[in-house]
């Protein structure tokens, strides 16, 4: 997993990296990048700050399905790996259960404009992918009202190889731009699985702190994934260090190359008024 921050700050510790900055400088620097692909004929879009937030030891965004109304009650993504109880176990799914956990609320420019608070864990795991969903306890409208905030829309469509990318860390405000360049048929770290994994180029090296982060089509300005991990030291299928396994089950170890976990699987299952409904039509995510 790219580590919840304490995990990542005191790795730089140890490193004798203490001067690096960290809480206290959350005004990194955007990453260098190499320049991205654009689809013939597609504009890019301009992919700011807005609607991302900063939670205590990670990323995430506020986010709304298509058909999300602006009266419905807000949802922020982030990582399962992300909770403020800690990892999931394997095969542990948790839905509706109460949270208080706070937002920091970042506008276009990436300054902080406002607290947004959780009313439940509408779902999370690390079970076949690596996210949570929490609901707020402000609708769309009224962080719009307040704030001038829009949410960013979850793209119902699987994003293809090659599309050019951004993901956007709201704890560093920093941005990472590269490209879509595969999937990984399962993703093994741990005692963790993850299922068709999108894997980034290697101008997306992302650290610790970006664990969450929307991951952001550059053409539609919609979110395709969430950032969760990246093979830090080469290992083999270890913590931080995920492997690539194929269908054959041939194992491909990756160093230095990072990933994310695929949403548009998130979209069929909200329901009318932004409830998570796992037993809704073509909702594929595991379940309790």
């Amino acid at each position: 997993m790219k580590k919840p921050l304490v995990g990542a700050l005191l790795s730089l510790l140890l490193l004798g990296a203490a001067a690096t900055p960290a809480v206290a400088a959350p005004t990194a620097p955007t990453a260098p990048s190499a320049p991205t692909a654009t689809a013939p004929g597609a504009t890019a879009v301009a992919v700011t700050y807005a609607g991302t937030v900063a939670l205590s030891n990670c990323s995430g965004s506020v986010v709304r399905a298509p058909a999300s109304q602006p009266n419905d009650l807000a949802l922020v993504l982030s990582n399962g790996h992300c909770l403020e109880s800690g990892f999931p176990a394997a095969g542990e799914v948790i839905t509706d259960r109460p949270s208080s956990r706070s937002f920091s609320l970042l506008n276009a420019a990436g300054s902080k404009v406002g607290t947004l608070r959780a009313s439940r864990i509408a779902y999370a795991t690390m079970t076949d992918t690596d996210i949570s969903v929490y609901q707020l306890t402000r609708t769309y409208a009224q962080i719009q009202s307040q704030y001038g905030i829009t949410a960013l829309t979850l793209d119902d469509v699987r994003p293809a190889q090659g599309s050019a990318i951004k993901v956007v860390s709201g704890y560093w405000k920093r941005t990472y731009s590269c490209s879509v360049d595969g999937f990984a048929y399962r993703l093994k770290e741990g005692d963790w699985t993850w299922k068709d994994s999108v894997r980034y180029t290697s101008a997306c090296n992302t650290i610790g702190g970006t664990s969450g982060s929307p991951v952001i089509d550059t053409t539609t300005g919609k979110v395709v994934a969430v950032n969760n991990t990246g093979n830090e030291d080469g290992a083999r299928c270890t913590v931080n260090n995920p492997c690539e396994v194929d269908q054959n089950g041939n194992v491909t170890v990756r160093r230095g190359i990072n990933y994310a976990q695929q949403t548009y699987i998130v979209v069929p299952c909200i329901a009318p008024g932004n409830r998570i409904d796992l037993s809704r039509p073509g909702c594929t995510l595991p379940k309790p």
